[in-house]
């Protein structure tokens, strides 16, 4: 009688046996750990402030121990850094983009304040922007910190388009050309005003820029 060759080493057939899932890289574990953490630190900073929260309220609202905080971010001021960078930076490089075509200024301010509308006052970016206004002041540092990764970069590449606009004629109020600030002063007054007074007169965020455009480039004329 034949002797299957399976047998005879003592195992069975494999067949139709399906192999367990592999576990998940472990650079998307830590990205994911990561992601937590600053999901975290945004709820404990916004409801807390930069001074009153607590890395370990962090680690307990982000699911892991204090100590995992320290493998992804130095200190408490680090974790705020990296949360304007990580919030931030996108909508900034969309802005830039924007700001980079051959369109007019009225055109591309336009399409700007409709990313920050989406992308910041839609979402809880506006948080990050609301605590660097409120702690600015007693956090210099974490100031400078945002000054440098947002304002300075969006106002370096306003200005080649501001200068163009001046060379077409484009624009009416020379205090542009002075003050860059005053393109994007309506959505910081707007996040402030609401985070101040929404409950009780609610600014339309939407049309406060809008008005704020036609007072700079003059209204649109009806087609």
């Amino acid at each position: 009688m034949a002797v299957n060759p399976t047998r005879r080493r003592g195992r069975r057939p494999q067949r139709g046996r399906k192999r367990p899932n592999s576990p998940r890289p472990r650079t998307a574990r830590q990205s994911e750990r990561r992601e937590a953490i600053l999901a975290a630190a945004l709820e404990e900073f916004s409801a807390r402030g930069f001074a009153a929260t607590r890395l370990d309220d962090v680690a307990h609202r982000a699911g892991v121990a204090k100590g995992t905080i320290y493998l992804y971010f130095h200190d408490k001021e680090n974790l705020f850094q990296e949360l304007i960078r990580s919030q931030l930076s996108p909508v900034v490089g969309s802005l830039q983009a924007a700001l980079g075509t051959d369109r007019s200024l009225r055109e591309v301010a336009e399409q700007a304040a409709e990313v920050f509308l989406r992308e910041i006052y839609g979402t809880r970016r506006k948080d990050v922007i609301r605590l660097v206004i409120s702690e600015g002041p007693r956090f210099p540092q974490l100031a400078e910190f945002y000054y440098r990764e947002v304002i300075a970069r969006i106002i370096a590449a306003l200005r080649p388009m501001l200068q163009r606009a001046v060379e077409r004629g484009e624009l009416r109020a020379g205090a542009v050309i002075r003050f860059p600030q005053l393109l994007g002063a309506p959505g910081i007054i707007a996040i402030v005003w609401n985070a101040l007074f929404g409950k009780i007169d609610p600014l339309d965020a939407r049309a406060f820029v809008s008005a704020h455009l036609d007072l700079v480039f003059g209204e649109r004329k009806a087609p």
